[in-house]
């Protein structure tokens, strides 16, 4: 203790003893510190010392980083002329052979060259033949005026003057050249518009495309069918054994119906679209067994100008001399390509189809427009000509020059 017991002791109640001097300054300098005044002052003089300091001697750690870095000049170095660079490009992993030939003939096909292969070769690493196509065959236009008549329901062909036909005039012109020839005529066109653009596309223009009086664009279908170079034909729905279970369509020729009747229904299937060389049986079995009913219908297609093709698709052929009875020309088909509509079977009926050209000189084969049937036919037509056999079309089988030009040759 500071003090002694007696000094207390003896000190009057309720009077603090004086201190001394050193006692005094120590007292006075706790209340100093203790005093916040003088904490804020201190503190305010201490940064106006430490900002002073900054702005009079500077700061060494402040500022941008900074970095010194010793530049060395040489001489340049003299240019040199450097060649392309070309571009490495790493070699495509070799397709399968299945996958490179599916490939090779999708691009024939769009470009309408021909590439004939030995058999079994899936690349041209073999010799090969390469047949670039003439120009496509431009079929004269239609309808022509001469050969047009205004009927009840619209306007369909009529025999000009001098006898002149539609069946001559909106024919395909048969291409030159000798050998075996084949006739394929394609029903059903017009009706499903995929198959019927599939057809146009993919077959051989020398390939006779028949329509069906019933779809919706079939003027503009059969149209593009000739632009492509395609003769076209119609076709007349006509009544079969089983009718009407098996009905052909609206407007049908029926043996129960008079002459004048079917007359009527048959001016309505031939103004449907014009271009037409021939028409062609849309089922018709009973109606062509019938020669009552059968040959006035006969009379009225020779009438116009155009001939008559039978399908191939009835069991009977018909008779005999019946062209020359009713002066219109007719044709049947030999062979019904897809009777069968399995690919097999379509190319049984196809190699058939050669053995007999090659036996015959010409033969005539019909198809429906079946999207398996045109591929089949497509792809078996590709090389015809290096096999030595030529694609006609189904007008010379009506304009006589399948006897005429067999005979020749």
């Amino acid at each position: 203790m500071g003090e002694t017991s007696d000094d207390i002791l003896t000190q009057p109640l309720g009077v603090t003893p004086p201190l001394s001097r050193k006692e005094a300054a120590l007292a006075r300098a706790r209340a100093l510190a203790r005093s916040p005044k003088a904490v804020a002052g201190a503190t305010g003089a201490l940064l106006v010392a430490v900002f002073g300091s900054v702005l009079l001697f500077g700061d060494p750690q402040g500022g941008e980083p900074r970095v010194t870095v010793a530049i060395t000049l040489r001489d340049p170095a003299p240019v040199r002329a450097e060649a392309p660079q070309i571009a490495a490009v790493a070699p495509e992993a070799e397709a399968p052979p299945a996958r490179t030939q599916r490939s090779a003939e999708e691009i024939e096909t769009a470009s309408g060259v021909t590439v004939v292969r030995p058999s079994g070769t899936a690349a041209p690493s073999e010799t090969v033949v390469i047949r670039v196509p003439s120009p496509n065959v431009q079929l004269n236009p239609a309808p022509d005026p001469r050969l047009t008549d205004r009927g009840r329901h619209g306007t369909m062909p009529k025999l000009g003057e001098g006898r002149l036909r539609a069946l001559d005039v909106y024919a395909r012109p048969e291409e030159p050249g000798t050998g075996p020839r084949i006739a394929i005529l394609m029903t059903g066109l017009g009706i499903g518009q995929a198959a019927t653009a599939a057809a146009i596309v993919k077959l051989p223009p020398t390939i006779s495309l028949a329509f069906a009086p019933y779809g919706a664009e079939i003027e503009r279908s059969a149209a593009r069918a000739r632009a492509a170079g395609h003769e076209v034909l119609l076709q007349a729905p006509m009544e079969p054994f089983d009718y009407p279970d098996s009905d052909p369509g609206p407007q049908t020729l029926l043996t129960a119906l008079k002459g004048p009747e079917n007359a009527d229904r048959l001016a309505w299937a031939m103004s449907r679209f014009p271009g037409y060389v021939g028409v062609v049986n849309f089922m018709g079995a009973k109606l062509m067994s019938d020669a009552g009913a059968f040959e006035p219908v006969l009379r009225e297609i020779g009438a116009r100008g155009l001939g008559f093709v039978d399908d191939g698709t009835a069991a009977r052929p018909l008779p005999a001399g019946l062209s020359a009875k009713v002066k219109t020309p007719l044709a049947r088909a030999e062979i019904v390509i897809d009777a069968v509509p399995r690919a097999d079977a379509i190319d049984r009926e196809l190699a058939r189809l050669e053995a007999q050209a090659r036996t015959k000189g010409f033969v005539l084969a019909s198809a429906s427009a079946l999207p398996q049937t045109i591929d089949r036919i497509a792809r078996w037509a590709r090389d015809l000509d290096a096999r030595g056999l030529r694609l006609v079309p189904v007008s010379v089988a009506l304009r006589g020059g399948e006897t005429r030009l067999s005979k020749a040759e």
